[in-house]
């Protein structure tokens, strides 16, 4: 039966993957979120911060459980219009320039234009450009480079550009036949699809949880405080189970067709009582699992716990590999993910 939901997971994070959300700009993929769950039965609200959350249900309402997934993702904002009609930008998030060099983006106007363009090393022809091998890629060095007939900041502006305009970037998803997930943005949309499939299989199954169970799709995660302020409906909550990207890469053990289970990132550790919650859980459910130690990761549950509640917390996610460049991860990692979710039940 489980397989039915892995296809739903992974139809749910396509949507939202075309549905641009950098951060600071999610309330398209909100409005997304919102109307998935009203077409389950469920009533979800809309946190003033621009969040959704929603009441699952469960039988013990005194000891409740929180899982969140974000929906913001990586982007750009235009800081500066050049005098040649190039857009200097800033990142919004961890957007790494040397990442999406040459890669198409979007611009969108305050008015709701869009215009495409492409990210690019400024002078970017190796034939003309003797230091392009020597240049470091930075948002100093690099621009973007507008598909219209523009050559002056006046060109531009005369379009309703403007500086603080947002700036899209192409997810690229594909799903290969092997069954690969690739696309930008995997971080963290993969694991919010997951979170809706989830709530789709409790619904459908008419299994009651053990805990009362809150979902909360933050937004601002990208930038350190997505989950920081507990959503106003969340009652009796005692755990937050962040669902994030799991990390993939030298020194772990996770691959991309597992589910990780995090035990300490750069916050420090994760509840011990939590870590252990979830490793019973992905045994019961016969999920393949691994736990490691992130170096260089936060959580929205580390953003909770910094905000000043008080909860046992963990952090779980189907393994991604190359995060917050062109991500990939695999369909059995979405089925141990939501193994593991389930096996709480």
């Amino acid at each position: 039966m489980l397989e039915r939901y892995v296809n739903d997971a992974v139809d749910y994070t396509k949507a939202l993957l075309a549905v641009d959300s950098p951060t600071g700009f999610t309330h398209e993929a909100a409005r997304y979120t919102l109307g998935a769950l009203r077409d389950m039965g469920y009533v979800p609200v809309m946190t003033n911060k621009g969040g959704v959350a929603v009441e699952i249900g469960g039988k013990d309402k005194e000891n409740a459980m929180l899982l969140s997934a974000h929906i913001d993702t990586l982007g750009g904002m235009v800081c500066r219009i050049k005098g040649n009609g190039r857009l200097q930008l800033t990142p919004l998030g961890g957007l790494r320039p040397n990442n999406c060099e040459g890669e198409n983006c979007r611009i969108r106007t305050r008015d709701g234009k869009i215009y495409d363009g492409t990210f690019a090393l400024e002078n970017p022809s190796i034939h003309v450009n003797v230091e392009y091998n020597d240049t470091k890629r930075s948002f100093d060095t690099c621009e973007v480079t507008v598909d219209e007939p523009v050559r002056s900041d006046g060109d531009v502006k005369k379009l309703g550009i403007c500086v603080g305009d947002v700036v899209f970037f192409d997810p690229r998803t594909r799903v290969t036949a092997s069954g690969y997930i690739k696309s930008r943005f995997l971080d963290d949309k993969l694991s919010a699809g997951i979170l809706l499939a989830f709530a789709k299989y409790i619904k459908e199954t008419g299994v009651c949880p053990a805990q009362n169970l809150y979902l909360h799709f933050t937004v601002y995660e990208e930038v350190g405080h997505g989950a920081s302020a507990m959503p106003a409906i969340c009652e009796n909550v005692r755990e937050v189970l962040a669902v994030d990207m799991g990390c993939v890469g030298e020194g772990l053990d996770c691959t991309e067709r597992q589910v990780s289970i995090c035990a300490k990132d750069s916050a420090g550790p994760y509840s011990y009582e939590m870590v252990t919650k979830l490793i019973e859980a992905a045994k019961k459910a016969g999920a393949d699992y691994a736990v490691d130690v992130y170096p260089h990761y936060g959580s929205d549950a580390d953003a909770l716990l910094a905000g000043g509640a008080d909860l046992r917390h963990g952090l779980i996610g189907p393994g991604v590999f190359a995060s917050h460049g062109y991500e990939r991860s695999h369909v059995d990692g979405v089925k141990n993910t939501l193994g593991l979710l389930t096996g709480l039940l």
